[in-house]
């Protein structure tokens, strides 16, 4: 049994894999020992794999250092890809182990991932598992925060589905510009990329995915576990 631990900016995510198979899933705000422990007891796992771009806390940390195999996702760690990044002392874990798992769920493709989440992230992963790089650019609500935070007087909005394209409030005006620049970016980082690699595969991830899928003009495959995909497939590479 493999223990994946995927600490993001927002949300911890936790899984168990038996071999390639998902045997438990879960998300938490926060992660403790407790909640390691009482997953371990259950399922007893023999290695376990660490992502982390948020916290740690150092108790939660001991404990899978006593594992008998433990591994934590850093720059050195063994991929069982190529990295093309020029500065992988500075490539987020979360998007190395996306676009592993994208990978795996599409071999012999080259895949583009869009991880939607805190920041909108855009990686190639090419059909000769090289990864290429890509792009960042501001999330959905921290587009939304900025408006509020470094303006005087507008409103700090959450997202909202069905907006009107052209708005004839305020509000109306920022969730179609949020809503709408996103869209039409990831459109355009779409095409932009359909254009160098062919035959090219699009994922999208993230906790704000399922909100742009349908906004998208082209076939769109939605995985929210593709970190946790990878991350096992990390794992177990890293294990032989």
């Amino acid at each position: 049994m493999n223990l994946i631990i995927d600490i993001g900016n927002t949300l911890v995510k936790i899984a168990v894999y038996n071999n390639d198979k998902e045997v438990y899933f879960e998300h938490f705000k926060n992660i403790t020992e407790d909640d390691v422990n009482h997953i371990c007891s259950k399922y007893n796992p023999g290695k376990a794999i660490l992502s982390n771009v948020g916290n740690v806390p150092a108790n939660v940390l001991t404990f899978l250092q006593k594992m008998p195999f433990f591994i934590q996702l850093d720059n050195k760690t063994k991929l069982p890809i190529k990295n093309n990044y020029g500065s992988p002392e500075t490539l987020g874990y979360d998007r190395i182990a996306a676009v592993v798992g994208a990978c795996i769920l599409f071999p012999n493709k080259n895949v583009l991932v869009i991880d939607s989440g805190t920041a909108i992230t855009y990686d190639i992963i090419t059909k000769q598992l090289e990864y290429m790089g890509g792009a960042i650019s501001p999330g959905l609500q921290l587009r939304y925060n900025a408006l509020h935070n470094f303006t005087a007087k507008l409103p700090q909005l959450e997202k909202e589905d069905n907006i009107k394209f052209i708005g004839k409030t305020t509000s109306e005006c920022i969730h179609s510009g949020v809503v709408n620049g996103i869209t039409g970016e990831m459109n355009h980082f779409i095409e932009e990329i359909s254009s160098i690699y062919d035959d090219c595969q699009i994922v999208l991830t993230g906790g704000d995915s399922i909100f742009f899928a349908n906004k998208l003009k082209n076939s769109i495959f939605v995985n929210l576990k593709l970190s946790i995909i990878g991350l096992n497939r990390i794992l177990e590479f890293n294990a032989k």
